[in-house]
């Protein structure tokens, strides 16, 4: 996908997505509505996988594994509105056995529109128990983990 960059450079910038505002993400008055900011997030998050050399249905038919949202923070700061340039930001702050933590954020050029902490859970796909990280991706994410963000 043209415009992504990796899941972080080495510039140490975290992973963002461009992305645009359109009318279907939009109440009548051309303000994205609040649950959009959440699909942004989501896109996002599933990119920076991607990246990774992990896509989503990959992971599931081959490692059994799909992430989950298990608990969201966001601060909505200023609204985004129709036809705005976004960028959707992904950096990986924690990763445990069976579990990481994005600290994600949506820019309009250097505004700050919204802040996100998304608790994501690793469930296995055919029962949606939690279960453990296959080894060679914990590794690879724990490498990732943000400089000064708490330890698996």
């Amino acid at each position: 996908m043209s415009g992504v960059a990796a899941p972080a450079d080495e510039g140490g910038r975290p992973f963002s997505l461009p992305t645009r505002v359109y009318w279907e993400d939009t109440d009548a008055g051309g303000v994205v509505y609040h649950a959009q900011y959440v699909a942004f997030l989501e896109r996002a998050r599933t990119e920076w996988v991607r990246a990774l050399g992990y896509g989503q249905d990959a992971l599931r038919l081959s490692h059994g594994l799909v992430f989950a949202v298990r608990a969201m923070r966001i601060d909505f700061r200023k609204p985004a509105r129709l036809d705005d340039a976004l960028q959707v930001t992904v950096s990986l702050r924690r990763c445990r056995h069976a579990s990481v933590v994005f600290a994600q954020s949506i820019l309009r050029g250097d505004e700050c529109l919204l802040d996100a902490d998304v608790r994501c859970a690793a469930l296995e796909a055919g029962t949606f128990r939690p279960r453990a990280i296959p080894e060679p991706l914990y590794q690879q994410l724990n490498r990732l983990v943000e400089p000064g963000a708490e330890p698996a």
